[in-house]
């Protein structure tokens, strides 16, 4: 019998924490993080001969359908630039890859500024 008591409490403590409340918990985030482009502003949205004349001159000039990937080979990093058109328009950057030349990962904003200050665009 006291067994069965045991059960029946435990069961109407579980039902009394099940109020329904509109907010949710305080320490539940509401929104996904957005992927930081910190320090690439100089180099997202933009077209091909802008990167070209930031970088130099492209190590590799790649084109598949309607995408372009632009490749910037330094001594510390190597950065892929990919760029697709929207609609009409010119193609524009609108993903970046970066890693180091040994193929480790490396952020994507101190290659972009490694490659700014190659000499010449190298």
């Amino acid at each position: 019998m006291a067994r069965v008591t045991m059960i029946g409490l435990a069961a109407m403590g579980l039902l009394a924490g099940c109020g329904a409340t509109n907010a949710p918990p305080a320490s539940i985030a509401t929104r996904a993080p957005a992927f930081a482009n910190v320090g690439l502003e100089r180099v997202m949205g933009q077209d091909a001969g802008t990167l070209t004349r930031l970088f130099g001159q492209p190590d590799a000039d790649l084109r598949e359908g309607p995408g372009r990937k632009l490749q910037f080979v330094g001594r510390f990093c190597v950065l892929d630039a990919y760029l697709y058109p929207k609609g009409s328009a010119e193609p524009r950057v609108t993903w970046l890859d970066a890693r180091e030349p040994d193929g480790s990962s490396i952020d994507r904003a101190s290659c972009v500024a490694a490659l700014t200050r190659r000499e010449g665009g190298k």
